[in-house]
């Protein structure tokens, strides 16, 4: 039976207004909660949550995927400003708006350049053990908030371990609303995983907050009106904030990545990581001139979309310009008590908490296991500055690779004087030695050995160094008086030998 052709980009339908809606009465408290993630006053997560996605709708090449602040990058926001200025301070916030621009220049630009594969060269086990230990940073920073403790100043852990240790500081009305939150939204995702949890949420904390007894921390002032468009910013701090502007970028798009693939698997449908990377790039750069922050896409709120019958991108717009129509009016949220945002957070990362995937790392791969555990421990270790403990699983991850492939397996058979060589793997200027050593070793161990045949039949990669060391070693092979035979050349391999080693595509001579 033939495949299904892919289908075209739906255009708009009546379901998306009701995908809209549904996300936006999700989004207007989470904005509120990232925002203090993130280190911002709670309006100016309501800012993130606006104009840009109603800029993504214009670019994205998903239906489903909806843009705004999520947990990951405000954790990435907190860490990259933190040591800038104060949190929540006035120049704090147009840093995060500046932070916004460049990560929106960024994807911009690898979207216009088609570099948009770079979405893909994330290794996976660095993302694993990044994950992890962020979801533990992020219910660490709300941890206190749930229970309505005020720590002293310290690091998002020693935060979280103060409160714990001081269960006497607890506000008891916070904690049971903080625990009714989190069982509502794990409840009803078991429901449905478009079931309205978190506004019912919102709405039960509100109602709590103006009875008598409760003397938990609300969210308190927020400004209303619309977002203010400036480009007032810092401008001279743009070199503080290009690295983690570009972590940022890369890291914080592998989710709205992975969102968009799967549903364009499931649907059919063609999808572009060049143009979801153009979009989420607008989305920043519109969060940027309306004081938001940087902001990405979001797994769950996108399920909210494909679940409640959107169809096309524009439920996205509706859903920012809902949350633009909700700014005038935002003071109601004032009375919210924070232990309901702390409760939304927490159980919106729970899942992350999972070990199995680190675990199943480890056992497949013991290199890329401890790349996996170093990023984990790394990203705990590191806070807030957590774009650094990406930077150095990276860097392990390209050395683990590196390692391997300087590893040149190489078969050798010596029989009637003849030593054929099998090398295995990538031949280029870091493993070429090898195939020289063992070249060297077989010759000195059997000096009868009058031919050498190199069978390239199983040799996966040949660069421009690899052929060069192929050829000289041929050479060398022939003034100590073998004669050299090149067999089962790949087609790959035969042009490179070609251009470098045209006798190596030659017979040899009766």
């Amino acid at each position: 039976m033939n495949a299904k052709a892919p289908r075209a980009a739906p255009h708009f339908s009546p379901r998306d207004v009701v995908a809209g809606v549904s996300v936006a009465l999700i989004l207007i408290p989470q904005a509120l909660a990232y925002a203090e993630i993130a280190g911002m006053p709670e309006v100016h997560g309501l800012y993130a949550a606006a104009l840009p996605p109603l800029v993504a709708a214009f670019f994205a090449s998903s239906p489903y995927l909806q843009t705004g602040p999520v947990a990951m990058t405000a954790l990435l926001t907190f860490g990259a400003l933190s040591t800038l200025a104060v949190p929540g301070s006035a120049e704090y916030v147009k840093l995060a708006a500046l932070l916004a621009l460049v990560v929106g220049c960024v994807r911009v630009g690898i979207g216009l350049f088609r570099a948009g594969v770079v979405a893909f060269l994330m290794s996976l086990p660095v993302l694993r053990g990044f994950t992890a230990g962020a979801a533990i940073l992020i219910a660490a920073s709300q941890f206190p908030s749930a229970v309505g403790a005020a720590p002293p100043g310290g690091g998002l852990l020693e935060r979280a371990w103060w409160t714990l240790r001081h269960v006497g500081d607890w506000e008891p009305h916070a904690v049971v609303l903080a625990m009714a939150t989190v069982a509502l939204l794990l409840v009803g995702r078991r429901i449905h995983p478009a079931f309205p949890a978190v506004p019912l949420a919102v709405v039960a904390g509100l109602v709590w907050s103006i009875g008598p007894g409760f003397d938990g921390p609300l969210v308190g002032t927020i400004t209303e009106g619309l977002p203010p468009l400036s480009l007032a910013l810092p401008w001279g701090n743009v070199g503080d904030l290009l690295l983690p502007g570009l972590v940022i970028a890369l890291v914080g798009f592998a989710e709205p990545a992975a969102i968009a693939r799967t549903y364009a698997t499931l649907d059919r449908a063609v999808w572009s990581a060049d143009r979801e990377f153009v979009s989420q790039g607008a989305a920043n750069l519109a969060a940027g001139i309306s004081a938001g922050f940087p902001v990405g896409g979001s797994f769950s709120r996108s399920a909210v979309t494909r679940l409640t019958g959107g169809r096309s991108r524009w439920s996205g717009a509706i859903t920012g310009a809902l949350v633009l129509v909700f700014l005038p009016f935002a003071g109601v949220l004032a009375d919210l008590p924070r232990a309901v945002l702390g409760a939304v957070v927490i159980a919106a990362v729970l899942p992350l908490f999972d070990p199995r995937p680190l675990v199943d790392v480890v056992r497949a791969s013991r290199p890329q296991g401890t790349v996996a555990l170093a990023t984990f421990a790394a990203t705990l270790a590191l806070a807030p500055r957590i774009e650094r403990a990406v930077l150095i699983g990276v860097g392990m991850a390209v050395f683990v690779h590196l390692w391997r492939e300087l590893r040149l397996r190489v078969q050798t058979e010596i029989e009637d004087g003849t030593l054929t060589l099998r090398p295995g793997g990538v031949l280029f200027f870091g493993s070429a030695a090898s195939l020289d050593d063992t070249l060297g070793n077989a010759i000195a161990g059997d000096p009868s050995v009058d031919h050498v045949i190199i069978d390239l039949g199983n040799l996966g990669r040949i660069d421009y160094t690899g052929a060069h060391a192929l050829r000289d070693l041929a050479a060398e092979a022939t003034r100590a008086g073998l004669t050299v035979e090149v067999v089962a050349m790949p087609e790959h391999t035969r042009r490179i030998l070609g251009a470098v080693w045209p006798e190596a595509l030659s017979p040899p001579e009766a």
